[in-house]
């Protein structure tokens, strides 16, 4: 990561430096990228875990596709089952529910898909929503309207980090939270 200005950061006793990149002319946000990152994503996970101990839930819901090792870490630490709402459909998927967000990362919207046999997997299960950083709130919306499409409730969301107005995020638990980088 030579040449990239980093931000350093602590999370559940995890130290990491964070490249910056920037999303629109005089913003800049710090990118967690938990893929291949056993060791920050299971340590997050046992963290998140304990934070979730107290809460009265089913299933673990996350979105495709860098959240999909944290659910499963989340998963093995709690022993709830998780689905991952896909970004794509296939036709094995059969009648899907949708929902459209738009990426932070991208700026380009995008679909979330709930895949038929999952659907009875959450119909009228308490949820917990599990993210890897939430920034803008459209993936949460997106899961939301789903898990509401299906009767699910959620009972809780977390994510490993939060990000921007930390105010916006007091209900979400969380291990940390990112500021945003203006020039």
């Amino acid at each position: 990561m030579t040449g990239h200005e980093t931000y350093a950061i602590e999370i559940a006793g995890v130290k990491r430096e964070l490249r910056l990149f920037e999303i629109k002319p005089g913003l800049r946000i710090a990118i967690l990228n938990i893929l291949g990152d056993t060791e920050l994503v299971q340590a997050s996970a046992r963290e998140l875990a304990k934070k979730l101990k107290d809460l009265d839930y089913d299933i673990i819901v996350t979105a495709e596709a860098k959240s999909i090792p944290l659910a499963y870490a989340v998963s093995a630490e709690t022993k709830k089952p998780y689905i991952v709402l896909r970004k794509t459909y296939k036709p094995y998927m059969g009648d899907a529910i949708k929902a459209e967000t738009l990426s932070i990362t991208t700026g380009q919207p995008q679909i979330l898909i709930l895949d038929e046999k999952d659907r009875e997997l959450i119909q009228g299960k308490k949820v917990v929503i599990v993210d890897d950083v939430i920034s803008t709130g459209s993936t949460l919306q997106g899961m939301r309207v789903i898990l509401d499409k299906v009767g699910a409730k959620i009972v809780g969301e977390a994510a490993i980090l939060t990000e921007g107005d930390q105010s916006q995020w007091a209900h979400i638990i969380s291990l940390g939270h990112l500021p945003l980088f203006t020039d």
